[in-house]
């Protein structure tokens, strides 16, 4: 029997044990930053808190909604999640509820759909080097795989809790690699799924329309003209549709994330101004030190590899949302919007390590690609990973603490309001709401005054709370290491300045105040 025979069936093998392995490998590290964060305390109502509550409505048939949210955001009563962001693929987490009604199942559920990414990477790096040597597409499988699974954008989102971009990293990653494959049915599947994950995705699947018709055109492929016409047109409208009709429907508010003042009042302004005055648009875009920095962050962390292929234009829509926005948050790398964005970034990468590989320029392309490679992951290690050895980052400070010892003192069933950090903890058997600047008259109310939290501007804002609640009608029922509980056990009159949204409530903004 020919060698080839029986080394193919072998190197096939070989080629799953790898993928197992790297999924598992990314499986485990998300996992672990999630548990981490949880285990002392950093994971908060917002928005773990928020995505738990409205998955445990979905696992009872009802609509997706949030007291968390509601309350803070001052949202009349029946506003459902689906008017803040239109994301009803949530709702096929909902039977894992049935098997753990618990926030960690959602922290399991990410590390998961993160993890279902690793194959199709492979797949795709199989793709761009389909021309080149067995041993050398498989060493780029392997390296890309490592790459995003242990990536910092993947490790930040897993610090914070849980969010929609669960589903948009492996969502984006399929419809890529159909597109690679040429399956363009595929490809319009993934686009459809990407656009119930959130309202902006579809102008993602829009770029890739015109990334997919340029060469198609070129190449007389008219399946891909077709499918990229048809991204192009529909993913607008997709969107258009959400923020426009299907979120108003829900509760919400059309504009309510609208963030964009410097360039105009609504899109319609805003699309003239690129046309009219794109110099100062451009300015905009880069007035700030952050925002310069984060594009030298996303670009610089691949050694920009990502610049040499058009596959890139997936993620300008993505990063013109942060950086034009007036909300400084979004030019941070300290949430999970990079995230959204990663895979973009990592398969414009692997394209163009393969479009110089096969120009015959290996061994400086090699050096790059390493190099890439290994700055990528030597930066995971501050956003997460390092911690994950280090003991002494698996204890919870004293607050922390106790913060997690109060929460077993709130009686199963009551109304509460508490620490952001303490929310998740609360969810699944209290009717809580997150502290903020507005008193809620709940039965009970858990805070902190050792650190500022989030929403508070200041610690002594959270002071300043506890003594108006104790001169009205509370008393402290637990306190250690600047942690309190109060509890007011009948209902007297409401303390000054509490409210409870109403059917008339308008909806507000979130100060620009960082978690």
């Amino acid at each position: 029997m020919p060698e080839s025979a029986v080394s193919a069936p072998i190197a096939r093998q070989q080629d799953r044990i790898r993928t197992v392995a790297l999924t598992v490998l990314c499986f485990a590290a998300v996992l672990a930053v999630g548990l981490q964060q949880w285990a002392t305390v950093r994971i908060g109502g917002f928005d773990l808190g928020i995505f738990d509550q409205a998955v445990r409505e979905y696992s009872h048939f009802h609509l997706p909604r949030s007291a968390i949210k509601n309350y803070h955001h001052e949202f009349p009563p029946g506003f459902s999640l689906l008017g803040d962001h239109f994301s009803p693929i949530l709702a096929l987490l909902a039977p894992l509820y049935w098997v753990w009604d618990d926030p960690r199942m959602l922290i399991g559920a990410q590390a998961a759909l993160f993890a279902a990414g690793v194959p199709v990477v492979r797949r795709i790096a199989r793709h761009c080097f389909a021309a080149a040597p067995p041993v050398t597409a498989r060493r780029a499988a392997d390296l890309s795989c490592l790459v995003y699974g242990l990536g910092w954008p993947l490790l930040r989102a897993s610090g914070v809790g849980f969010h929609e971009v669960a589903f948009a990293v492996p969502l984006t990653l399929l419809m890529l690699e159909r597109g690679l494959a040429r399956r363009y049915g595929a490809v319009l599947v993934c686009a459809a799924l990407l656009c119930c994950v959130k309202e902006d995705l579809g102008l993602l699947a829009a770029a890739y329309g015109a990334v997919l018709g340029g060469p198609g055109r070129r190449s007389g492929d008219r399946s891909a003209v077709r499918c990229g016409l048809v991204l192009l047109v529909l993913g607008p409208v997709a969107s258009l549709l959400a923020i426009r009709v299907l979120i108003p429907a829900m509760g919400g508010v059309s504009g309510y994330y609208w963030n964009y003042g410097a360039l105009g009042p609504d899109m319609g302004a805003v699309a003239m101004r690129f046309v009219t005055d794109p110099v100062t648009v451009f300015a905009v875009g880069v007035d700030h030190s952050e925002k310069v920095a984060l594009l030298l962050w996303l670009l610089g962390s691949l050694l920009l590899l990502p610049l040499g292929s058009a596959t890139l234009w997936c993620g300008v829509p993505l990063l013109a949302e942060r950086l034009f926005s007036d909300n400084p948050s979004h030019w941070a790398t300290t949430h999970h919007y990079d995230a959204f964005v990663w895979p973009v970034l990592l398969v414009a990468a692997l394209e163009t390590a393969a479009r110089l590989h096969r120009r015959r320029v290996e061994w400086p392309v090699a050096r790059w690609t390493l190099g890439a490679a290994a700055c990528s992951l030597l930066l995971s290690v501050p956003f997460g990973l390092g911690a994950l050895v280090l003991p002494a980052a698996w204890t919870p400070n004293p607050s922390e603490q106790a913060l997690a010892d109060a929460v077993h003192l709130v009686p199963t069933g009551a109304t509460a309001e508490a620490d952001n950090n303490a929310v998740p903890r609360l969810t699944n058997r209290t009717k809580v709401v997150i502290a903020d600047s507005t008193p809620r008259d709940a039965e009970y109310v858990l805070i902190q005054t050792v650190s500022k939290t989030f929403p508070f501007a200041t610690v002594d804002e959270q002071r300043d709370r506890v003594r108006l609640l104790l001169g009205n009608g509370y008393t402290a029922v637990w306190s250690k290491d600047g942690v309190i509980l109060l509890h007011r056990a009948e209902p007297a009159l409401p303390v000054p300045g509490a409210h409870v949204p109403g059917k008339d409530s308008v909806p507000v903004k979130e100060p620009e105040v960082r978690p």
